[in-house]
């Protein structure tokens, strides 16, 4: 059993954005050139300047040496799923307590990692660092990579959650030419005390240790 604090008791509204305390955004980049590749997965804030993005494509070419055509590459494709998040800004959302079941089926370097879990994407306080930090501690996990894989496996599904109920609601506002604000309908939990009561079902946690495996 996990006991997850509510985030808020009655709903609000606020602008689009991660449901999550820290507003950043999960990327993922994977691409070939001239036979060489690379695959990398991290969180970037969308308010960050673009020259951000171009020193950081820059700096990644030269550390994994990878040709200098690798850059424009990178840059496209950060700056393409940033501009698809800020696509969002600006739409209302309603914030309720909605859990939501979350899965992590990962290989990182020789180590698989399996879980699933139930989060409130309701509660902006959460934080998927912090819960990555501690599942990689309760597993005796040493692999300093294996965390932020997690964090931004968990953040990849929360973004999708909450821009399908955005994409959903402004379908519905075109529809009825209304202005109602995207909403995370409520489930029925089990509350005490002002927390709600997170019951683990089927939870499975494993740590296998494997060949080497790149990411």
């Amino acid at each position: 059993m996990k006991t997850v604090s509510l985030g808020a008791s009655r709903p609000s509204t606020v602008n689009f954005r991660m449901p999550t305390r820290d507003n950043l955004v999960p990327i993922r980049v994977d691409l070939e050139v001239d036979g060489q590749r690379y695959r990398d997965a991290f969180t970037w804030n969308p308010r960050d300047p673009d020259s951000e993005i171009i020193s950081f494509a820059k700096r990644t070419a030269k550390d994994l040496k990878l040709p200098a055509n690798f850059v424009p590459q990178m840059l496209q494709s950060i700056q393409g799923q940033l501009a698809e998040f800020r696509s969002y800004e600006g739409q209302e959302m309603q914030i309720k307590e909605k859990i939501v079941p979350l899965k992590i089926d990962l290989r990182v370097n020789n180590t698989v990692i399996r879980d699933q879990f139930l989060w409130d994407i309701g509660n902006l306080d959460s934080d998927p660092e912090e819960f990555a930090r501690t599942l990689c501690d309760d597993l005796n996990i040493t692999d300093p990579e294996v965390g932020p894989a997690i964090a931004v496996s968990i953040r990849e599904q929360l973004y999708e959650i909450a821009s399908q109920s955005d994409s959903v609601m402004r379908e519905k506002q075109l529809s009825k030419k209304g202005r109602r604000a995207p909403e995370f309908s409520s489930n029925s939990y089990e509350q005490r005390g002002g927390l709600i009561q997170v019951f683990w079902q089927q939870r499975k946690r494993h740590s296998e240790k494997e060949g080497m495996v790149s990411v």
